[in-house]
């Protein structure tokens, strides 16, 4: 799930006023309570769902999942119709203004990215991309990005386990009992429809499926 939000500079504040922080380190019945008080505050909130169809073409094209996270993002701030002078980006790259760099180069408006060479145009408006690691920490803006993609994402999960009659748990391959829902139904086409096939967890589960223990 990838959100971009937009708000004035002078509410940002008002953000972390009210308990607005990282997504995983806040409980999922605080992340829900603060779902409609961030709409309320931001000016512009764009969601993009990205399908596991989507992730096994992009691996095919050998697209990593942080580009197609970038593109996305650069894709949901083309269509924003508030002007913005800055943009927070949580980069998950290693060099972290990488991630900035693939956003600046899908990006159909004017930008340029921290701490990266770049020539401006004269006469022309630029708005600014903060490329860092742990920016949903440090920005309440990108922290209340967090908090309406989490609120969505698990929404989503509770839409599959109806649809599968599975329970998945999180989602997460830190979860026993996502691990185990997908373990036991490697067979279930249906499962198929909602799995990354190109996952590192998936490939595990398959081998230590292989080689159960005795």
């Amino acid at each position: 799930m990838v959100v971009v939000v937009s708000i004035k500079k002078n509410m940002e504040h008002k953000l972390a006023e009210i308990g607005v922080t990282d997504s995983k380190l806040i409980s999922r019945k605080k992340r829900e309570f603060l779902f409609p008080a961030i709409q309320e505050m931001c000016n512009e909130i764009k969601i993009s769902k990205i399908s596991p169809e989507e992730i096994n073409r992009a691996f095919q094209d050998k697209i990593s999942l942080n580009k197609l996270e970038a593109m996305h993002f650069s894709t949901l701030f083309n269509e924003m119709k508030t002007d913005a002078s800055a943009v927070y980006l949580d980069s998950p790259e290693v060099i972290e203004q990488k991630f900035g760099l693939i956003f600046q180069n899908f990006s159909k408006k004017p930008v340029y990215v921290k701490n990266t060479k770049f020539k401006k145009e004269k006469g022309v408006s630029y708005t600014k991309i903060i490329s860092e690691h742990k920016a949903d920490i440090k920005y309440p803006v990108v922290s209340a990005a967090s908090i309406i993609a989490k609120v969505i994402r698990d929404n989503e999960i509770k839409q599959i386990e109806k649809k599968l009659h599975i329970k998945i748990g999180s989602g997460y391959p830190s979860d026993a009992v996502t691990i185990s829902a997908v373990r036991k139904n490697l067979k279930n086409p249906k499962i198929k429809e909602v799995l990354r096939m190109h996952w590192k967890t998936l490939e595990n589960i398959k081998q230590t499926s292989l080689f159960p223990e005795k």
